[in-house]
Parts: C-alpha cells; structure tokens; sequence
C-alpha cells in the first residue's frame, strides 16, 4: 500500500481551513504563502476597517489566488448585534 503525500491529502480532504487576514496579514506575499499552505477561505472581520479597506484586501487576495492557480473563497464576518 502506498504512503500518501501531503499534497494528495490535501486534494481529498473535506473540511476546509480558514484563515483570518488582517494588518499582520494583508501583504500579497503572505496571502500567497497562506494560499500554498492550504488556506480555501480567507475571513474579512467587517467589524474593524472601512470599505475601502477591505475591497483593497479584497483585490489581493483574488490576484494572488489567481496567480496560485487555486480557487479561494471570501468569507465576509459581518457584525452581529449589539
């Protein structure tokens, strides 16, 4: 019986991990890193930050999954009430 990769692991695995992005997290390099690391959603905490912010986070992680060649959700964690 062959030893599976971790990289076979990962293609067949139902659970996803998600990642939360934010200022120690928001550069394209890390988003990159995270993405070939396994990441299938990034969380944008809507609590903290403007629009602006997060559609720039937003664009981000789009080019760096696009340039990974890996599908990534975004997942918007809105306010709950108060």
């Amino acid at each position: 019986m062959a030893i599976k990769t971790d990289v076979q692991l990962l293609r067949k695995r139902r659970t996803k991990i998600v990642a939360t992005l934010g200022p120690a997290s928001i550069d394209p390099p890390i988003i990159t890193s995270l993405i070939t690391s396994g990441v299938d959603v990034f969380r944008l905490n809507m609590s903290h930050g403007d629009q602006a912010s997060h559609a720039a986070v937003y664009h981000k992680v789009r080019e760096a999954a696009q340039a990974c060649g890996k599908p990534v959700a975004i997942m918007a964690d809105l306010c709950g009430p108060k």
